[in-house]
């Protein structure tokens, strides 16, 4: 990292700042990223896991971001296939008036028409109870049904990062940034600390991009960042066959109408979500209260009342805070803008807010604020495709074309070694998930993974995927990772240990 000067240096590695890493990178700057906890440590891995365009934002008449918002979703479809994929949602119809019917479908009118689609939304009583079996029955006149998508957020992260490093990008996790070095009132660089060594070093830029999101205020040294309003967002996890979805299923909570999701992801079944104040300390993890889970597990019983669900039903909770702008107005936190905002001073340029779908806008714009303190760097800003071209690696005889086209999405130019690299039975799934064996060995190997959450929490999604954050297989997991890893008998245990710890703790029931 202190080998030479960089032109720009990131703060923050979640979607944010990988974004602006790589739409740097490819427009000739040297750049670097560093990261205090692990790449999308924080929102970025704890999202909704939604694509989407913002059929809410329609709603509140903001057809910029809604505008902004499914023109990128549409591209990570087309740049993205196995790791952005489309995602049906269905409304139900316990008798709304014909009026308010009539205001839902023009806005999906006008929503097909800023992606250049055109589909048929009105489903009939029967062809509702189809598309969302075990739904309550008693009074349904129909439904709505609308196309979004949905994603792995951290797998995301982590290829827009690959993507910046095959065009020089460099990107460092558990590495922190003390304080900001400053000359003559200009930003020239940060103090950075190794968060596995303790070893300081100072690193030289012209431009430092504050990319921390939530944690935007907290940066040492840095001038006046905008006011944010830290929101929590919390999740939970069922088993697929305990909650069957073939679509995404909206409803209107009981309790106060807002709304709530349930839909297939990854083997599982994800319901959310909640749109809190987060007054803990943004230095730890947020999880999920007792009061959100029984909100979520209320809202699942009214909707599909004949599945009896219960606590136990549930295999895991996540929560996230999501760094909203704080309009000052005290009022409903789901009221609260979602759009981003840009600010800058000598040398900084910092960004917060934002949606997780608009990530490469939302860099664009960084980098238009970038260039007005660099005079001698005249980019090209036009968008240009998130990711290059990709091809299916070859697998063995039997090995499904999906699992193969979600390989590609995933790990990008490096999904033909990591299907080399994989041994016997490590194509094959881990129970209860869409997860092959082999994602865990090259995760190990290739992905800067240097704690075992990094590993199941975020490389990928097991620990929220598996009942007891995967415990049952944590001896296979070992076995073919430890290896991979270098790590010793006692520097394995003390993980493991660490990792089902911090599960009981943040991912499992309140």
């Amino acid at each position: 990292m202190t080998d030479g000067d960089w032109d720009l240096l990131v703060i923050g590695g979640g979607i944010t700042g990988a974004g602006v890493l790589l739409e740097a990178s490819r427009r000739g700057l040297k750049a670097l990223l560093v990261e205090q906890r692990d790449f999308a440590w924080g929102t970025s891995s704890r999202s909704s896991k939604l694509v989407h365009g913002g059929l809410r934002y329609l709603a509140e008449g903001r057809l910029r971001l809604t505008r902004e918002s499914v023109r990128e979703r549409e591209a990570l479809l087309r740049d993205a296939p196995g790791l952005v994929e489309p995602q049906g949602f269905a409304f139900a119809d316990y008798g709304a008036s014909r009026r308010k019917r009539r205001s839902f479908l023009a806005g999906l009118a006008i929503y097909d028409f800023l992606a250049g689609r055109r589909e048929r939304h009105w489903v009939d009583a029967g062809g509702f109870a189809m598309l969302a079996p075990n739904i309550e029955q008693a009074g349904l006149q129909g439904g709505i049904r609308y196309m979004d998508a949905k994603t792995d957020d951290a797998r995301l992260v982590l290829r827009v990062l690959d993507e910046a490093r095959e065009h020089g990008a460099q990107a460092r996790n558990y590495v922190a940034v003390d304080s900001l070095l400053r000359s003559d009132g200009r930003v020239i660089g940060a103090r950075l600390r190794d968060a596995r060594t303790g070893s300081i070093h100072e690193v030289r830029a012209p431009l430092v991009v504050n990319a921390t999101g939530a944690w935007a205020g907290a940066l040492a040294g840095q001038g006046s960042a905008p006011r944010l309003r830290p929101l929590r967002g919390s999740h939970l996890v069922l088993p697929a066959w305990r909650l069957p979805l073939a679509q995404a299923v909206s409803l209107m909570h009981p309790e106060d109408g807002r709304p709530v999701f349930a839909f297939p992801w990854e083997g599982a079944t994800l319901v959310g979500t909640t749109d809190v104040d987060h007054a803990d300390d943004l230095a730890g993890e947020a999880r999920v209260t007792r009061a959100e889970f029984d909100y979520l597990l209320n809202a699942l019983r009214a909707q599909f009342p004949q599945l009896h669900l219960e606590d136990a039903d549930v295999l895991a909770t996540y929560a996230g805070v999501r760094p909203v702008l704080d309009s000052g107005s005290h009022g409903a936190p789901s009221k609260e803008t979602r759009e981003h905002l840009v600010w800058d001073e000598p040398g900084l340029v910092g960004v917060t807010g934002g949606k997780l779908t608009t990530f490469r806008a939302i860099a664009l714009d960084v980098l238009a604020h970038v260039a007005r303190q660099m005079p001698a760097w005249r980019p090209d800003l036009s968008p240009q495709p998130v990711f290059a071209p990709g091809f299916l690696p070859r697998g063995p005889r039997g090995v499904p074309a999906a699992l193969l086209l979600r390989l590609a999405g995933r790990h990008g130019r490096h999904a033909q070694d990591l299907v080399d690299g994989a041994q016997e039975g490590e194509l094959e799934f881990v129970p209860g998930t869409l997860t092959p064996w082999a994602e865990l060995r090259w995760a190990a190997r290739a992905e800067d993974v240097h704690r075992l959450e990094d590993l199941l929490l975020r490389r990928t999604r097991l620990g929220i995927l598996l009942r007891a954050g995967g415990a049952e297989h944590l001896e296979r997991i070992r076995a073919i990772c430890q290896p991979e890893l270098g790590w010793s008998d006692a520097h394995w245990e003390a993980e493991q240990a660490a990792y089902l710890a911090l599960w009981r703790s943040h991912y499992g029931l309140p």
